[in-house]
């Protein structure tokens, strides 16, 4: 239950990291400084959310009684998932986009939505007419 809970958790670090790094990348740096400098960046946010995060559950971890031994395991387990998520976040997300990152794809991916956009003109439309 714990695992399944923590995924948004564990994504949204993630998520923050990769815009940050995205927008520098964007802004024409090359995809090693603009994982740098944008994992620098928002290193301190991501590490004050997931403490922020880790804090909610040492209620639950302190909690006497069968409701504390049944919810101990959720606590650290929880826990445990979002400080690996923080360690990922910060360290193998900049490095996994300054070898991924590609002037190309950011062409495609605009591509695509614009193409999106096109089409989806047509079917909104007819929602509202509806």
């Amino acid at each position: 239950m714990a695992l399944t809970i923590c995924t948004g958790f564990v994504v949204d670090d993630a998520i923050v990291v990769i815009e940050n790094i995205s927008r520098h990348f964007e802004q024409g740096m090359n995809p090693l400084e603009a994982a740098l400098h944008g994992a620098k960046e928002i290193g301190f946010t991501v590490l004050s959310m997931t403490l922020s995060l880790v804090a909610v559950f040492i209620p639950i971890l302190m909690m006497a009684g069968i409701v504390g031994r049944l919810f101990r395991e959720f606590a650290i387990t929880l826990s445990v998932a979002i400080l690996v998520s923080l360690l990922i976040s910060l360290t193998m997300t900049p490095m996994m986009c300054s070898r991924i990152l590609k002037r190309e794809r950011l062409r495609l991916t605009g591509e695509f939505i614009a193409s999106t956009r096109r089409s989806s003109v047509p079917s909104c439309a007819f929602t509202i007419a509806v």
